[in-house]
This record gives C-alpha cells, structure tokens and sequence, in this order.
C-alpha cells in the first residue's frame, strides 16, 4: 500500500518533527465517542506515572527488553498515547513511529522531547489503527498497547490486527495490550468501603454483562466514570482473537499481577524494598492462567509467521 501525504509541523519544541494525518469521522465508528473524548481531555497525562500504571510501565518494559530485536529496530507505536513507550524505545536506539487516535496525545508527545535531550521520534502521527499510512512489511515490531480495548465491535478490531499484521515484517513481533472483564469488579471492591458503587443495580448488570462475552456497555460513562464502552478480553479469547488476526505462538501475561490491588502504591514505590517486592509478585503470577484474570491488563507477545 503506498504512504499516503502527511503534513510536518512547522514550529515543534526541540528540533522534533512531528507528523499529523487528518481522520474521517467513519473510521472512528465504533469507538465511544467519550473514549476519545477524554484522551482528548489529556487523561491519559501521566497515567504510567503513579499508582497501579508504575506496576504496568515498569512489567511492560521488562518484557519488552527481554522480546523485542536489537536496536535500530523499526517499531511503529500505534494507539501508543502521547508516547511513554515510544520515547523510552527512541532513547534505547531504535527507530520508533508513533500513532495515535487522539490528537491531544500526539501534541502532548512533544512535551516528553524534554525528558530524552538528543532522541527524536522517527514520527508522530493522528492515526486510525485500521489504516495506518506505512508500507508492507515495513516494521521489526508492533506495540499494540491500547486500540483493541478502544474497538468495541469484534469485525473492526480483526481489521486492526490484520493491519498491523500487514505492517509486520516477517517473524516480526506484536505486543498487544488488553483489558480483562475482571478489571472494573475488582477495582470497585477495592473501593467499596468508599464508595458502595457496587450496591447499584445498574453498575451490577453492567459488570455481569461483562464477565458475560467481555462487553462493557458503558455509553457516554453514564453508568460509572472512567472507562466509556469498551471491550474486555479474557486470555483464551485474547488469543483467539490474535490468531483470527494472522498472528501465531502467542504468549499472554498478567502485567500487574495481583500487585495493583495494594494500597498506597504511590507511597510503596518509594521503598525500593517493597517496589522490588511488588514487582517479584508480579513476575510469579503474570504467566499463570488459573489467576492471570487478576490482573488488570494483559500484554500478549505474538509472532508473524510465513
């Protein structure tokens, strides 16, 4: 597929060049609308930063370390935010393209230019993970971290994979980021001494319906905040929907283990102590399926095969 035409930035902070493509309303149509609303809000600012997302960024990272080639790797970022993981891959020598939905995320990139002095993003663009403006086989690696969550209809996050797939080159590798139907019961027990959202029976149906066939129907957050409607994978139906998408020998982990469900991660995170504690919990139950369903987030590694 050729590259279609982009559009560089005149004036971007630190030399950066960043990149932006303009999207038609129908690609975006099974996306909640207040899920990209709120990326637009700029909440996804510093999520990988404090509490259950430090025990995410820093397992992500470690798998990725031990997966991914060596650096100048090509790696296309696509549904990569505003670019945490992007700019830690620049910094390590490879050669990273970022996309993304939101345009909030990709103008926030730019801000990050200031924590890698000397690194710079191959590009940053406004992206649809359907339709991404890159050649076949054109990508040593593919982080996945966000669209398959985001695509709520079964057919459009196929077409994402297939996408991506196509992108791939061959034995290449995808790292695909999900969230599991547990993750909203969970972390309002967490709350319920505070909250008793729970004690709805609006919220219960919502959650029900969720462990149900992993549909969180959630319209314009009007039944609790936070996540719009999305969809929510177990790691049997994670891998399938991989293997429908062309990828092979794909292997899922609980990034956060149970270690989320501490209080006051912030605070332990400061301890190295507990910091290493918490991540050592992590490590021994992020590969075992009977609990890999507690984990808020799952990140499968895949291979393209020939």
């Amino acid at each position: 597929m050729p590259e279609q035409s982009v559009h560089p930035q005149e004036t971007v902070e630190s030399n950066q060049q960043f990149i932006f493509d303009s999207l038609k309303g129908e690609n975006m149509k099974t996306i909640d609308k207040t899920v990209l609303a709120g990326y637009n809000a700029g909440i996804e600012k510093n999520r990988l930063r404090s509490e259950i997302g430090l025990i995410e960024f820093e397992r992500t990272k470690e798998i990725l370390l031990e997966k991914l080639p060596k650096p100048p790797a090509i790696i296309y970022d696509i549904g990569g935010g505003y670019g945490e993981y992007a700019w830690w891959l620049t910094s390590l020598g490879y050669e990273v393209h970022l996309f993304d939905l939101s345009e909030t995320n990709i103008e926030m990139s730019k801000e990050l230019a200031v924590a890698y002095p000397n690194c710079h993003l191959k590009a940053a663009m406004v992206c649809d993970a359907r339709s991404v403006p890159r050649n076949d086989k054109s990508a040593d690696a593919i982080l996945f971290m966000g669209p398959l969550y985001s695509i709520t209809e079964y057919e459009e996050r196929i077409l994402a994979l297939k996408e991506s797939y196509r992108l791939l080159k061959d034995n290449g590798l995808i790292f695909t980021a999900a969230l599991t139907p547990y993750s909203v019961l969970l972390h309002q027990l967490t709350l319920y001494d505070k909250r008793r959202t729970l004690d709805r029976s609006d919220v219960l149906a919502m959650i029900e319906r969720e462990l149900l066939d992993g549909c969180h129907i959630n319209p314009e957050r009007s039944i609790v905040k936070g996540l719009g409607s999305s969809h929510l994978h177990t790691a049997k139906a994670l891998k399938e929907e991989l293997t429908c998408g062309g990828f092979s020998e794909t292997t899922v982990y609980g990034v956060m283990g149970g270690a989320w469900l501490a209080p006051n991660i912030d605070e332990l995170w400061k301890d190295e102590k507990a910091k290493n504690v918490l991540m050592k919990t992590v490590r021994l139950l992020d590969n075992h399926e009977e609990v890999i369903g507690v984990s808020g987030h799952l990140l499968a590694v895949s291979k393209k095969l020939t």
